[in-house]
């Protein structure tokens, strides 16, 4: 079986406190750490790859967010999706090869730019293309960013998440989602449904069982990590 393939079997037949939790490595090391835990597969947040590399969320360089992911994959042997905002303004085709040529089995792409969303139908069309340009070789999951840039309207996140699963995206991600409308989203959401969590906020079994069948951190981990290498420098001194 291959690693999208993989990828893409953890995300089905789950038992509903039993969501898949995928870490966020931030660089080659995190992600050895999280793979040795026991983890079957990592997602990389690309605000957490940026504060490695040294620069603000969304203002990574293509190349550099492209190579920081394939040392990710090459650190560990379990499937690594990685987070490239919102494609960095590559066309489909060039986005699915550049994803490919670092070893990712999936993708994160945003529906939203400069913190403004994007019309749902041409973004939903370009979705499309991705799915064409990847074929069944990447794991789609897509972002919705209603609930963070919009009017955090449910059913707008399932309309939108409506036109980016028949354009052929695997996940749905509506970011910031509160946990009250879990239910709600599961219920008007075809397939599986990706929810952000806060380290120490709800358990990642309850999130199951209010309809999440993956959970991530974004860039959590990293930040609770620099902290407490903070708490170490300032022991140091």
């Amino acid at each position: 079986m291959s690693g999208v393939e993989r990828f893409r079997a953890l995300h089905h037949g789950r038992l509903p406190d039993d969501p898949l939790v995928l870490p966020g490595p931030w660089d080659a090391a995190s992600a050895r750490v999280f793979a040795d835990a026991g983890f079957p597969a990592l997602a990389t947040p690309s605000a957490g790859v940026a504060a490695s590399l040294g620069y603000a969320d969304g203002r990574t360089p293509a190349a550099e967010m492209f190579a920081a992911v394939a040392r990710i994959v090459r650190a560990v042997d379990v499937p690594v999706s990685a987070d490239v905002e919102g494609g960095y303004g590559l066309a489909p085709k060039e986005l699915v090869e550049r994803l490919l040529e670092a070893g990712a089995v999936g993708c994160n792409l945003e529906d939203s730019e400069g913190g403004v969303l994007k019309d749902a139908d041409r973004h939903a069309e370009w979705l499309a293309e991705v799915r064409s340009a990847a074929a069944d070789l990447l794991f789609v999951n897509a972002r919705v960013d209603v609930f963070v840039y919009g009017d955090g309207d449910p059913e707008r996140v399932i309309e939108r998440a409506a036109l980016y699963v028949s354009a052929g995206a695997d996940c749905v991600y509506p970011i910031g989602a509160p946990t009250g409308v879990l239910p709600l989203l599961r219920s008007g959401i075809r397939g599986p449904l990706n929810v952000f969590a806060q380290l120490g906020g709800v358990p990642t079994a309850e999130l199951g069982e209010l309809g999440a069948t993956r959970v991530t951190f974004g860039p959590g981990l990293q930040r609770r990590a620099a902290e407490l290498l903070g708490d170490v420098a300032a022991g140091l001194r």
